[in-house]
C-alpha cells in the first residue's frame, strides 16, 4: 500500500490535473485527491474503522486515508444481511464507523453519529464505538475483508498492506496499466477484487478510477440489475478495463446479442469470483467483448492467476501471477503460497503455507491454471465418476434460457437439476438449453432429469447466500421429495 500511496503522490506532482477519481456526481484530479486524503486523515481518527457506503469517490478517499493513517480498515459488504452485518461488528469491534447510511447504522448500533464530514462531495456520518473487548489482529494487518463464506457466519480475513500492494503491482504489470486507463467499478468496492483490481491498479498506473454508486448503474439490492442502465454505464464511462462476475458477464452478453451497443473502449474485461462456462466466454469474444478470466481468493489477497491480453488460453483461469506459487495436491486440490493472509480474526493461529484453497484444478506446462470444481461440493455418482456441480451448472446457465441451476447426483446413477428459467424462456427453450449443455459435457456429467422451479434461489428464501452462491444443503432439504422423484426417473417431468 505504501507504494500505491507513493505513486499517487508522484502522479499529483507530474500530472496534477489528470482525473484520478470519478463518480456520477464529481471528479477529482490527482492534486485534489491528495488534498482530500490528507483532510480525511485528520478528520476520521480511529484505529479500526468500518467503512459502510455505496461506491463513490468518497469511499475511495476514505479507504486511502485509512491506509495512509496506518489503521485497520474494515469494509462492510452491501450484500450482507442484517444478521451478517451484526456479526461483522461483533467480530471486528471497530471503534469508528464511517457511513452515508446514518439512519440504518444508528438503528443497528443504537446510537447517534458523533460528527459529520464532507468528503469528496458526500456527507459522511462518523460513529464512535467503545473498544473495551476488541479482539487482537495479527501483526501487520491493514485490512479485514469479510467474505460471505459457504457455511455459518462470515470470517474476517486479515491482510497486510504488503500483501495487498504485491497483488496490485502484479495485476498492474499483467494488464500493462498506463495513465490512459479508465477502470470502471461495477462490483462493490468493499469486495477485495474490486478494491484492488478496480481502484488500486488504476491509481497506481496514473489512470482514472470510475467509481459511481452501484445504484446509479442499475443495481438494486444484492442481486437485481436493470440491464439497460448497466449497459448504459459501461458505454457512458467508456472504460478500458472493468471486472465482472459471471452473472454480470452473462447479462452483458445477452444485452449485446439483443442489439445493445458494445463498449468499444474496453481492452480488458476481467471475469472472476465464480466459475465461468467456457461457452459464455467464447460467445463474448464472438460479440467483440475482450473477456479474460482470472482466479483468486481472499486468503491470498485476491488474484492468483489471470489470462493476459494477447496470451488468452481458452478454458483456463489464466497464467499464475509471479507474486504467488501454485501447486496441485495429490487429490487435485489447488495449493497457494507466497502472498497469504495473516490469519483469520480471532483464530490466533497463522495460516499454513501452502494454503489449501478447497478448489480442484490442474496446471499445464505453461503455468496456466484450470478449475474443475470445489473439493467440498464435488461428489461421486453411483458409477464412481467424480462430478463438480459448479462445472455442470455453469454449462447449463451459459446455454441460454436458464438463470440458475442446482445440480445433484451424489451416489446416484445419474445427475438431476433444479432449474430457474429466464422470464421469457419457453419450455422448448429449456429443452434446447439442457441439450446444448449436455452436448458439451461427458456422459457421466450430463443431466438426465430436471425440474423447472417457479421461484429463484435467493438469500430471502434461504436457498442462496448473500454473495449469490447456492446454499446447496438448504436446497436439497427444501426440495427433497422433488429430487427423489427426479432420481426415480430419467425422463424429465413436466414443469410446475
Amino acid at each position: 500500500m505504501r507504494s500505491i500511496l507513493r505513486r499517487i503522490s508522484e502522479h499529483a506532482i507530474a500530472r496534477p490535473r489528470q482525473t484520478a477519481l470519478q463518480d456520477e456526481q464529481i471528479a477529482l484530479t490527482y492534486d485534489e485527491l491528495v488534498q482530500e486524503v490528507a483532510l480525511a486523515v485528520e478528520a476520521i481518527g480511529g484505529r479500526r474503522v468500518a467503512l459502510w457506503m455505496d461506491n463513490s469517490c468518497a469511499w475511495a478517499v476514505v479507504d486511502l486515508a485509512l491506509a495512509r493513517q496506518g489503521c485497520v480498515a474494515v469494509p462492510v459488504p452491501p450484500f450482507f444481511s442484517t444478521g451478517q452485518v451484526e456479526h461483522l461488528f461483533a467480530d471486528a469491534r471497530p471503534d469508528v464507523v464511517v457511513t452515508t447510511l446514518p439512519d440504518q447504522v444508528g438503528a443497528l448500533l443504537g446510537r447517534r453519529p458523533a460528527r459529520r464530514l464532507s468528503i469528496a462531495g458526500r456527507l459522511l456520518s462518523v460513529f464512535e464505538l467503545p473498544v473495551d473487548a476488541a479482539p487482537a489482529v495479527p501483526h501487520g494487518t491493514a485490512k479485514i475483508t469479510y467474505t460471505s463464506g459457504t457455511t455459518g457466519q462470515p470470517k474476517g480475513v486479515c491482510l497486510s498492506a504488503r500483501a495487498i500492494g504485491r497483488v496490485a503491482q502484479a495485476l498492474g504489470d499483467a494488464v500493462q496499466g498506463h495513465p490512459g486507463d479508465r477502470a470502471l467499478s461495477l462490483l462493490p468496492l468493499s469486495t477485495l477484487l474490486e478494491n484492488i483490481g478496480g481502484l488500486y491498479v488504476a491509481l497506481a498506473a496514473g489512470g482514472t478510477a470510475c467509481v459511481p454508486s452501484l445504484a446509479s448503474c442499475g443495481f438494486e439490492g444484492s442481486s437485481a440489475v436493470q440491464a439497460e442502465r448497466f449497459v448504459a454505464a459501461l458505454n457512458g464511462y467508456a472504460p478500458s478495463a472493468t471486472v465482472l462476475v459471471p452473472q454480470l458477464l452473462k447479462l452483458l452478453v445477452e444485452s449485446v446479442a439483443a442489439g445493445a451497443p458494445v463498449p468499444h473502449s474496453l481492452r480488458m474485461l476481467a471475469v472472476g469470483g465464480a466459475p465461468c462456462a467456457p461457452h459464455l466466454i467464447e460467445r463474448a469474444w464472438q460479440l467483440g467483448l475482450p473477456v479474460h478470466e482470472g482466479y483468486g481468493l481472499s486468503e491470498s489477497a485476491s488474484v492468483v492467476s489471470l489470462n493476459p491480453a494477447g496470451a488468452h488460453r481458452a478454458g483456463s483461469v489464466g497464467r499464475v501471477l509471479p507474486h504467488v506459487q501454485v501447486t496441485i495436491a495429490g487429490d487435485g486440490e489447488i495449493l497457494v503460497a507466497g502472498n497469504l493472509f495473516e490469519g483469520y480474526l480471532g483464530s490466533g493461529a497463522p495460516p499454513p503455507s501452502p494454503w489449501p484453497t478447497g478448489d480442484l484444478g490442474r496446471l499445464d506446462d505453461d503455468g496456466y491454471l484450470y478449475l474443475t470444481g470445489r473439493k467440498k461440493t464435488a461428489y461421486a455418482t453411483a458409477f464412481g465418476r467424480n462430478v463438480a456441480p459448479e462445472w455442470v451448472e455453469s454449462e447449463l446457465i451459459a446455454s441460454g434460457g436458464i438463470l440458475q441451476a442446482a445440480v445433484f447426483g451424489e451416489g446416484r446413477p445419474h445427475n438431476v437439476a433444479l432449474l430457474v428459467p429466464h422470464p421469457a424462456a419457453m419450455p422448448t427453450h429449456l429443452d434446447a438449453a439442457v441439450a446444448r449443455a449436455n452436448a458439451a459435457l461427458p456422459d457421466y456429467a450430463r443431466i438426465a432429469a430436471w425440474h423447472v422451479l417457479d421461484a429463484p434461489f435467493t438469500p430471502a428464501n434461504g436457498l442462496a447466500r448473500p454473495s449469490g452462491s447456492l446454499a446447496r444443503e438448504a436446497i436439497a432439504s427444501h426440495h427433497a421429495p422433488l429430487l427423489e422423484a427426479l432420481y426415480a426417473s430419467q425422463v424429465r417431468p413436466e414443469s410446475a
